[in-house]
């Protein structure tokens, strides 16, 4: 039987605000025949952490105004209170992943109290302290109440567009990890690619290819703060980390060390569950930005810069199936 030209999963991968939602936008542009034959994608079907992050923020404002402690997050402003939550959002994913591929499995249901079990769950397997479990039912209670639209929202924004089938489709699921502005190689966990790729699960590990989209750290920063747009009905496109999460977790990150020291040429080594996995890997550069126009409606879109955009995903992509196909062994 013939190998399909296109992967299966395809992780996309770069600091906040360096134009992997735009890429996503973009690729649901193009022609299948030419998505397939240039960047190896199929029709995709897109998995993402940070309605999950978005999630964990909003119980966190929720509980302060019940007059309760944050769960998630030191302030409204700063990062996690326990840094292996990192970990726990990729759990999530896990269990995402694993449904889109069984088609036999519903999707999560839009339940404030199931989410609640889930992130507790999710959490244990990092070694982190539930959240909710301590809590009294009555403030369970209150708190589900106000949290149940947007525990709505995100499953509808990971589950909306679910499709029957994944017959020829491509998974791209989507997330950004760093560490401390100034940190010397490597990272150490919980900060870093290295630490969060470990937590996905196997079926993943095996099939995956990355797609990392490089941004200096300085860009990244500007970007973050130029895409912020008050009240944004779009929060996945239009939303900004806090500066003390841009500084001390996304100052740097650990990608370019882990592709200059795998055991194997054009990927990246990941150690997980006793077992080295051995991710192909394509880089997109843009340093200089090649994916801001993308917000507007695609009817404004300047043809050059099209041009631009496609020319430079079709390069990276060309190189991750190239490694794809090597280590794979298709």
């Amino acid at each position: 039987m013939t190998s399909p030209n296109f992967v299966d999963t395809v992780l996309l991968l770069a600091l906040p605000a360096s134009g992997k939602s735009e890429i996503r936008r973009y690729m649901m542009h193009v022609d299948r025949a030419k998505r397939i034959e240039q960047f190896h994608l199929a029709d995709t079907v897109q998995l993402d952490d940070y309605p999950y992050v978005e999630l964990m923020r909003e119980i966190d404002d929720a509980l302060e105004e019940l007059g309760e402690a944050r769960r998630f997050f030191k302030s409204a402003d700063d990062g996690f209170q326990y840094g292996h939550d990192w970990g726990t959002l990729l759990q999530l994913v896990n269990e995402d992943y694993r449904v889109m591929k069984n088609p036999d499995l519903p999707s999560p249901k839009a339940d404030a109290a199931v989410m609640f079990a889930r992130i507790d769950a999710a959490r244990a397997k990092v070694g982190v302290p539930a959240a909710f479990e301590s809590m009294s039912a009555d403030l369970r209670k209150r708190l589900g109440d106000r949290m149940q639209k947007k525990v709505e929202w995100v499953v509808h924004e990971l589950f909306g567009k679910r499709p029957n089938s994944l017959e020829n489709k491509t998974i791209v699921i989507e997330f950004a990890r760093g560490g401390p502005q100034g940190s010397t190689m490597p990272l150490q966990a919980p900060h870093g690619y290295q630490y969060s790729l470990a937590q996905l699960a196997p079926e993943i590990l095996e099939k995956a290819a990355v797609l990392y989209v490089w941004v200096e750290p300085e860009e990244s920063r500007r970007k973050n703060l130029a895409r912020a747009v008050p009240n944004a009905e779009n929060t996945i496109l239009f939303h900004a980390a806090p500066e003390s999460v841009m500084i001390n977790d996304y100052g740097c990150d650990d990608m370019a060390y882990l592709m200059e020291t795998s055991k194997v040429p054009n990927t990246i080594t990941i150690h997980a569950g006793g077992k080295d996995y051995f991710l192909p890997i394509g880089r997109f550069d843009n340093r200089v930005d090649k994916t801001t126009f993308v917000r507007d409606e695609p009817s404004s879109w300047d043809p050059k810069l099209v041009a631009e955009l496609h020319a430079g995903l079709a390069d990276g992509l060309s190189k991750m199936w190239s490694a794809h196909k090597t280590v794979r062994k298709l």
